[in-house]
């Protein structure tokens, strides 16, 4: 009988106290004598939002599946068991054998999103962990960083021993058994740093000094370690089918997030759309053979008790055996109770004779994601989306029954003018009209179309990385424009506008393109008091701006200027395969409203190719 972290009084006085007690279904547990590597998995957010996330399951399985590693998880404490944790000087624990994360020989923290950065302290903290690398000894945990934000790993770097770039089911064996064979000849935590960052996409940031010029941009980006290399090449699996994946993922005990299977159909898009990093990251295109997929969706519906099972992909429309997995899933689940989610498809009559099979048409409501309101801006972003296409999607749509759409934009991308904002309220205002051309008798009550905007945020790795980006009153001020002009639209009773917080992109934009100097401010607002900075009900923009002021770092550097074309970027020591080159070219044809084909089209020549797979190769078998 496991003895947990938490005593039964402080389970019975916080929210959710099955967030922390571990036992789930599926959960794995080992023998400490049986195994050498103990491996604390961290997700830096609530755990309904971390159990609902797929890369995490992948590692937990890949990792648990050698006898010699034992990988737990660990989640961010809610507000409420943090306080109690603090006062009652708790250490943070992991889930399966309750144990203080202090005592692992790694925590891996996954990074999905800017926003989780001071989550990323917390951790450290309620860990015991010293915050910077550079303060730790031999018994504190390595600390290696990964996922999405790792791509630009410089205002978190200090906090970091390591960073794992790529995908996680290339390298991390090598990693592993380097730090066996380490532990094993005595070596110290510097050996093992020293030897890890030989091995192909790890990054150790100690290992590596930065300067800069009068201007505050940067000069210089090199190693100061002789063993250390001066680019670090991203990891990527080519074989997607034949490598591992969860087909008896843990089981929670309360409501999450994606409460559901979760099948990966592929990796990557092949849109290219401008302002999109995981589109740029993902590159090449992947698929995973759709009979494999068949028997994990027998086997993972089995083994968790599920009662629907999702298809996940950047863009799951441009899978290729779609429509014979699908038919496959209605055939085979749908009459057994099991509900079929189909996200990220393209409004074509294909999806729509799909949807209607497993959506309860009444209920349900239809995304588009034009992203720009006026075909001149879609072009500019390379959306690869016409008017045309958006009102005849939508028309099938209302035909089918349907009365419910969502329009997904950005407001603040480059070369934005207000009549592109504008039309954000015109588009919607058309969709509603095409469903008022349908007979009265045939229509399914009044259409609603909720239109909403975030704000663009240029991103590392995307032709937009050289784009300014605007400060929060001026984001304000368009999305007052846009709700304007739905005031003056025709169905203006079937609209609705709403937007995104403009405070939190304007800091999501620092940290996406920051340097080292940021981890300053991010140290400074955790010690005010800043964490779930990504929950509304705890984001405390006022805390922040003082935390910039007293750092002495101007949000205007990072976020107002427009990067020259031959800049140093944080980030420029990583190569993801897409090249710089490419990239400009892609931010040159935005400049001028220059559509580039899709990757099944016409090669780009974006740099991917030299992995000799996936979309790149499909053409020329």
């Amino acid at each position: 009988m496991r003895k947990l972290a938490l005593s039964d009084e402080i389970l019975m006085k916080i929210e959710k106290p099955a967030r922390y007690i571990g036992g789930e279904v599926n959960a794995v547990t080992k023998k400490l004598d049986d195994i050498d590597v103990r491996f604390a998995m961290c997700f830096p957010d609530v755990y309904e939002i971390g159990m609902s996330h797929l890369g995490i399951q992948i590692l937990y399985d890949m990792f648990n599946r050698r006898d010699d590693v034992w990988c737990e998880r660990v989640y961010s404490p809610w507000v409420d068991l943090d306080k109690v944790m603090r006062e009652e000087k708790i250490p943070l624990f992991a889930l399966e054998s309750q144990d203080p994360v202090r005592d692992f020989d790694f925590l891996g923290i996954t990074i999905q999103y800017e926003m989780c950065y001071t989550n990323i302290l917390q951790v450290l903290d309620l860990a015991c962990i010293p915050l910077h690398a550079k303060d730790r000894t031999e018994k504190d945990p390595i600390v290696i960083g990964g996922g999405p934000c790792a791509y630009n790993p410089e205002p978190i770097a200090e906090f970091f021993d390591m960073f794992y770039i790529g995908e996680g089911e290339t390298v991390y064996d090598e990693l592993l058994d380097t730090y066996k064979e380490n532990k094993k000849n005595g070596g110290s935590r510097m050996d093992f740093l020293a030897k890890a960052c030989q091995i192909d996409g790890i990054y150790v940031p100690m290992f590596y000094d930065v300067t800069y010029h009068e201007d505050g941009t940067i000069d210089q980006f090199f190693p100061v370690n002789k063993h250390a290399p001066s680019v670090i090449h991203k990891q990527v699996v080519m074989d997607v089918t034949n490598t591992t994946y969860p087909q008896a993922p843990i089981v929670p005990y309360i409501k999450v997030t994606q409460d559901r299977v979760v099948l990966e159909v592929q990796r990557g898009c092949i849109r290219g759309c401008r302002f999109c990093q995981a589109g740029m990251l993902y590159r090449p295109t992947r698929e995973r053979d759709v009979e494999t997929l068949k028997q994990y969706a027998y086997n993972m519906l089995k083994n968790t008790g599920h009662e629907e099972i999702s298809l996940s992909s950047l863009s799951t429309s441009d899978y290729s055996e779609l429509k014979e997995l699908v038919t496959f899933l209605i055939d085979n689940f749908k009459n057994k109770g099991i509900n079929i989610s189909l996200p990220s498809l393209r409004i074509d009559a294909f999806s729509l004779d799909v949807m209607s099979q497993v959506q309860d048409i009444r209920k349900s409501s239809l995304t588009f994601a034009p992203e720009a309101g006026s075909q001149r801006m879609r072009n500019v972003i390379n959306k690869g989306l016409t008017e045309e296409d958006i009102i005849s999607g939508a028309g099938q749509a209302f035909e089918g029954g349907w009365n419910k759409v969502k329009l997904y934009f950005m407001l603040g991308l480059p070369t934005e003018t207000e009549e592109d904002m504008e039309a954000i309220a015109v588009l919607a205002d058309k969709v509603a009209r095409r469903y008022y051309e349908i007979p009265k008798d045939q229509r399914n009550g009044k259409c609603q179309i909720t239109a909403s905007s975030s704000f663009f945020i240029p991103k590392p790795f995307t032709p937009f990385q050289w784009a300014p980006m605007l400060n929060h009153e001026d984001y304000i001020e368009r999305a007052a424009i846009v709700k304007h002009a739905f005031l003056n639209q025709l169905n203006k009773k079937s609209l609705r506008y709403n937007w995104h917080d403009a405070e939190v992109s304007v800091l999501e934009g620092v940290f996406a393109r920051g340097d080292r100097k940021i981890a300053s401010v991010i140290e400074e607002a955790y010690r005010m008091g800043c964490i779930y900075d990504s929950w509304s009900e705890q984001f405390d923009n006022d805390k922040w701006m003082r935390a910039f002021d007293n750092t002495g770092i101007e949000i205007g550097f990072y976020n107002l200027r427009e990067r020259g074309e031959d800049e140093v970027f944080p980030w420029d020591f990583i190569d993801i395969g897409v090249t710089k080159k490419f990239l400009r070219r892609e931010w040159d044809r935005a400049m001028k409203g220059e559509v580039t084909p899709n990757c099944r089209m016409q090669c780009s020549g974006c740099g991917v190719a030299k992995w000799k797979g996936g979309v790149c190769i499909e053409s020329k078998n």
